[in-house]
């Protein structure tokens, strides 16, 4: 059995029977999870959670969302990062969302995300954290804020963009991180394919709903071992090796113990 895993990117506050799928994924070798906040409360949640479970390692990333825009007040999130700064191991999940149905309707909500993008770019650079970012219809506007603030670390969280941000991306020593959506996303799929093994990390986003070969399935960390069967199979190679590769990534990208 492969171990000593790391899922590093899923919502735990979000998950109904939060006991059993931590106990799920300590049973199939999950050595840690990185919970991902959206806002104010969810980050309350996550830092709960984090200081509660014994049976595997839970660490926090704290950020604001662009699908929560319209949340106010937004800048209480900057607070608890800042009064967490030497607990939480990421700044995430943050960035842009074009594609966010208000935003479509109403593109100057895009200066609204820019604005608390910003904000917490600032704040992760001044409190030495990587990012965790959220890119989607807005890669290169992500990537540009990124290299502007000075950001020496960033995770581009699911990516599915184009792939001449992607080599941008990974020649900045960024990286980018994979989900089951490689069951049926070419676009994913080019991405994970563009990339060297040791630029990507893997991940579930739980509790996202992903289509496989079958029915589909509500993740749940454990489920990151279908991410890394997945990986493994478009690079030609051994899941241990994925497994190996990507937890050495982790641990050095998030300074984890």
């Amino acid at each position: 059995m492969i171990s000593n895993i790391i899922d590093t990117h899923a919502h735990l506050d979000q998950i109904e029977d939060i006991d059993g799928a931590i106990d799920r994924a300590a049973q199939v070798g999950i050595e840690a999870v990185i919970a991902a906040g959206i806002d104010y409360q969810s980050s309350l949640k996550i830092l709960e959670i984090s200081r509660k479970v014994t049976s595997l390692r839970v660490y926090s990333a704290l950020g604001f969302h662009p699908g929560e825009i319209e949340q106010l007040p937004q800048d209480e999130i900057l607070q608890l990062i800042e009064d967490n700064k030497d607990y939480i191991i990421a700044v995430g999940e943050i960035g842009l969302d074009y594609w966010y149905r208000p935003v479509k309707k109403d593109k100057s909500k895009r200066e609204e995300q820019k604005d608390i993008f910003l904000k917490q770019l600032t704040l992760a650079k001044k409190i030495n954290l990587p990012v965790v970012i959220h890119s989607r219809g807005a890669w290169k506007d992500c990537f540009e804020m990124c290299k502007q603030s000075g950001i020496e670390r960033a995770v581009f969280h699911w990516y599915s963009g184009p792939l001449d941000i992607l080599r941008e991306i990974i020649e900045s020593g960024y990286l980018i991180s994979a989900t089951p959506s490689l069951y049926y996303s070419p676009q994913h799929q080019d991405a994970v394919k563009g990339v060297p093994l040791d630029k990507l990390l893997v991940e579930t986003d739980s509790p996202v709903f992903f289509r496989d070969d079958q029915a589909g399935f509500r993740s749940e960390p454990k489920d990151v071992l279908k991410t890394i069967n997945l990986v493994a199979g478009l690079k030609s190679e051994q899941e241990d090796i994925v497994a190996s590769v990507t937890r050495d990534t982790a641990k050095k990208f998030f300074n984890l113990n």
